[in-house]
């Protein structure tokens, strides 16, 4: 063949080489095309998700447009809101509560600022554990163990008046039932308290069952407190770190094991214990090991995970508040508890928490994707409520 007739043959092969990729199908190669950001990687997605995994405490008995807080609702996407009836920091009363008709102007004015999308929540156990007290006007409540221990007819009675009263107030969203099993009576923060139900497991769980059930029936999400137990501790985590690696017991997780598996749990909130037999030293609310190995893998928990309060000093006293916020996402935890009812309160904090998450995602500690599958499964069970 001579050189002039090879020539065009050469190009030839050369041009279809360069479209093929020597034998491959254009299609199959990388599309070089810009992409459009995923959701969550979107700024403006990004910090609406972060606020949504906001639970935030402040102070004010009402609320207006220049409120602390409906700054942080508006501006900062805020999605959940927790009241308390004390003070902390000044130990003065009437912090958030003060009367039936003034919680129920207050909950309806701060779901207004929200479009009607907030998760109000408190702590309102009955007995010693109580943020709607008789005293302001409010029915009388027995604590889980008083209630238990009078039979199925007055846990019945006592959680229908407490759901009742949460309902008609706007409040849907109470942290108990507390299942902790009374493994040690003397336990400062749950069984000297008559927090829990029994030192029976079973009956612990048969207790939680009926007050799920009851709130349910009133629009009153339950959360499951305290992952992994707390009704073996020697101290209370309010006051710092309290470790409970030589006083758990297995047993402890029947409740959860029990009412996961039966598909009756919305939300569980993690206590800030140190349990070395899970396998390292960590607040389970910090732990990687007791939020997603144990509790999301093992039981296999799908719904929403809330931190017990960061402004506990059990974080407080080890962990700084940025920090403690970084661990507690990475650990597994959808619902972060920024009381600001510790030992000081700060109005910067929201937008201190929702700059310091931001930041994170941007250096790459945190994912987007994360924070993004947090916020869903908190608006899912927003979606229940609706």
């Amino acid at each position: 063949m001579t050189s002039k007739r090879l020539i065009p043959i050469l190009i030839a092969l050369f041009v279809f080489c360069g479209l093929t990729a020597c034998g491959q199908n254009v299609s199959d190669q990388p599309d070089e095309t810009p992409k459009a950001p995923a959701k969550a990687n979107d700024p403006k997605q990004l910090r609406e998700d972060i606020g949504e995994m906001l639970l935030v405490g402040f102070r004010g008995t009402t609320v207006d447009d220049k409120s602390t807080i409906v700054r942080d609702i508006r501006d900062y996407h805020v999605g959940s809101i927790i009241l308390f009836e004390y003070d902390a920091p000044t130990g003065t009363h009437h912090r958030n509560i003060e009367s039936p008709s003034q919680l129920q102007q207050l909950c309806s004015d701060l779901q207004k600022y929200a479009g009607g999308n907030l998760l109000i929540g408190v702590d309102q156990e009955g007995g010693n554990v109580t943020r709607l007290r008789a005293k302001d006007g409010f029915p009388t409540t027995l604590s889980a163990q008083a209630a238990a221990e009078a039979g199925d007819k007055a846990v019945e009675e006592n959680v229908n008046t407490i759901a009742t009263e949460l309902n008609k107030a706007g409040i849907n969203l109470n942290f108990a039932p507390c299942v902790d099993v009374n493994v040690n009576p003397k336990c400062p923060a749950i069984g000297r308290l008559g927090r829990s139900f029994s030192s029976d497991p079973d009956q612990v769980v048969h207790f939680a069952r009926a007050w799920i059930a009851l709130q349910r029936k009133q629009g009153v999400i339950s959360c499951l407190k305290h992952f992994p137990g707390h009704g073996s501790a020697k101290g209370d985590t309010h006051a710092g770190l309290v470790d409970v690696t030589n006083t758990w017991q297995e047993e402890e997780l029947l409740p959860y094991r029990e009412l996961i598996a039966s598909d009756e749990v919305d939300m569980v909130m993690v206590a800030h214990v140190v349990n070395k037999q899970f396998g390292d030293n960590l607040p389970a609310s910090l732990s990687p090991i007791v939020v997603t190995e144990k509790l999301r893998n093992e039981l296999g928990f799908k719904g929403v995970v809330v931190t017990d309060d960061l402004a506990m000093g059990a974080i407080t006293k080890q962990y700084g508040f940025e920090e403690a916020l970084k661990m507690a996402i990475l650990a597994g935890c959808d619902l972060l508890c920024i009381s600001n009812n510790g030992s000081s309160y700060d109005p910067q904090m929201v937008p201190r928490a929702v700059e310091a998450i931001y930041q994170f995602v941007q250096n790459g500690i945190l994912s987007a994707d994360d924070i993004h599958a947090s916020a869903q499964r908190i608006r899912a069970l927003k979606a229940t409520l609706k």
